[in-house]
């Protein structure tokens, strides 16, 4: 595995999941893949208004994230790049010393594809369920559509305004730590 980046983007959804289990059911009428449960930590690295984090993965695909996007409610578009990591300690050590960690943010992850949208369900310590929907832009998809295929994915699942997010999991553990 070479150490290159990748430039990305989606547009994606956060909530909170009242009931894993009538997402995931609803999930499997739409013929979504169930791709498995991935455990994951993500360190999160002091970078002013940047966002960086690196995730470690139960599956050995490690990856150093950089990314932006707007603190809404509404779905919304994510530029992001990815780089593949060899030594993740090694490189979480030498990030930490130049940077300061923000956050450590430990998640299970339950992984649905639904064509080109990754559904996300996790499990967060310390805060508990969530609901992620990302649709993939590239040739294909373009961000009007991937803000429609949202809405209606969050539609189907029943995702309620009440229960969406519009921070990260690193903010959100952040506020749950007592000061």
């Amino acid at each position: 595995m070479e150490e290159t980046d990748q430039r990305r983007a989606n547009v994606e959804l956060k909530a909170r999941c009242r009931d894993r289990e009538a997402v995931r059911e609803a999930l499997l009428r739409l013929d979504a893949e169930d791709c498995g449960v991935e455990h994951q930590v993500d360190t999160y690295f002091s970078m002013g208004s940047y966002r960086m984090k690196l995730r470690e993965s139960s599956r050995g695909e490690h990856r150093l994230i950089w990314y932006t996007r707007p603190d809404t409610t509404d779905s919304r578009k994510s530029t992001y790049r990815l780089m593949p990591v060899l030594d993740p300690g090694a490189k979480r050590r030498i990030l930490s010393l130049a940077m300061g960690v923000k956050q450590v943010v430990t998640k299970d992850r339950h992984l649905f594809l639904v064509g080109p949208t990754r559904i996300h369900l996790d499990s967060v310590d310390e805060l508990g369920s969530y609901l992620e929907i990302e649709v993939v832009l590239g040739d294909a998809v373009t961000e009007a559509k991937g803000h429609r295929i949202v809405a209606d994915l969050r539609r189907k699942l029943h995702v309620r305004d009440e229960d969406l997010v519009s921070r990260s999991y690193a903010d959100l553990v952040g506020d749950a730590l007592p000061a």
